[in-house]
């Protein structure tokens, strides 16, 4: 986490998004290290993944009192004289948790920005990226498949399994993530922290 954190650090960006799967286990057993992510200097968003919700997403809120939670809900940030509206929604598995999905609030909000970011957990909510006309989608969930074959598996619950994807006027990333599910080894689905250029149209 020391490593992660002094690396996002060094890194020049405008801001930082965690497309949730925080945690995977109680919030009680690695809250120390959690809070190494408020060091982070950079403002950050993040939104909950299926995995932060089973553990205790409200105690994983408690801790990172430095990062802006953006479940359901939006932001305009300003970049470079151009403002960009940036919106998350909280994962698909919400309604199991008794959570209110706000898919409507989100998608109307982003539907009024020229230049928009929605932010999910998992790939096949590109749907409503598409539907508000969001000029990029980030989300994660499928870390890229994390052992080969297992890719084609996670390809028959998701529409896309890593990297950048183009539908409509929207550009989609995938990110594989930085750690594991179920057992620490990755084959073929190296883990990744993404740096990603937002280009004014008119100068591409």
């Amino acid at each position: 986490m020391k490593e992660l954190v002094s690396k996002c650090n060094r890194t020049q960006c405008d801001f930082i998004v965690i497309t949730g799967d925080i945690i995977d286990c109680k919030v009680k057993f690695i809250k120390e290290k959690l809070q190494l992510l408020n060091n982070l200097e950079q403002k950050t968003y993040y939104i909950s993944g299926n995995h932060d919700l089973f553990y205790g997403f409200k105690e994983l809120k408690e801790v990172l009192t430095n990062l802006i939670c953006l479940d359901n809900s939006y932001e305009i940030l300003k970049i470079k004289n151009q403002n960009i509206a940036i919106a998350g929604l909280s994962d698909r598995f919400s309604k199991f948790f008794k959570i209110k999905r706000e898919e409507k609030k989100v998608v109307e909000f982003l539907k009024s920005c020229e230049n928009s970011i929605l932010l999910a957990h998992q790939p096949k909510d590109y749907t409503f990226a598409l539907r508000c006309n969001a000029k990029l989608f980030l989300c994660g969930h499928t870390h890229g498949g994390q052992i080969f074959p297992f890719h084609y598996v996670v390809k028959l619950f998701q529409p896309f399994l890593n990297g950048i994807i183009y539908k409509n006027q929207t550009a989609i990333y995938v990110n594989r993530g930085l750690g594991c599910w179920g057992v620490d080894f990755r084959y073929k689905a190296d883990n990744e922290i993404s740096l990603l250029k937002l280009i004014p149209k008119e100068v591409k």
